[in-house]
């Protein structure tokens, strides 16, 4: 064999490392995207549960002239509350499908307060994203139903 046919048979390892990085940046690119996508999505999701969970409420708030008290917070719309103030027109089978108040896309509780700090005539209702703790930007961020509906 000759030494020209040496050099024919493989890839040199130049050409064996250039290919290894830019298969990581590749990857690294579409990984992010992919990751972003995701927060995007979970984001989304925690606006329509809100909206779903605002629809609820004001059912309740008709059929028992004030929406759940704090305390009695989102369990009010699955189970008939106690404790005062006693809903007087209580739903059978109350105001939520599946008889579970949905967590958020973070598999946390939402937050609730009647009256609201930002709908002091209603209520806030709101999750912390991903970290859990108040304020964040992207996915951290929080997500609420005040300002322009479920916009956060």
């Amino acid at each position: 064999m000759t030494r020209r046919d040496e050099r024919r048979r493989g890839f040199t390892l130049i050409e064996i490392m250039a290919v290894v990085l830019i298969m990581g940046l590749l990857a690294g690119i579409v990984g992010t995207v992919v990751v972003n996508q995701i927060d995007q999505a979970r984001t989304q999701t925690a606006r329509a549960q809100i909206k779903q969970i605002e629809s609820a409420l004001t059912f309740y708030q008709m059929d028992n002239g004030r929406f759940p008290s704090t305390e009695q917070g989102l369990r009010a719309l699955v189970e008939k509350p106690s404790g005062a103030p006693e809903p007087r027109n209580y739903r059978p089978g109350g105001y939520l499908q599946g008889g579970a108040v949905p967590n958020d896309p973070w598999d946390t509780p939402y937050q609730y307060a009647s009256p609201g700090v930002h709908n002091p005539h209603a209520f806030d209702l709101w999750t912390l994203g991903a970290d859990g703790q108040p304020g964040g930007e992207g996915a951290d961020q929080d997500v609420g139903n005040w300002a322009s509906g479920a916009e956060g």
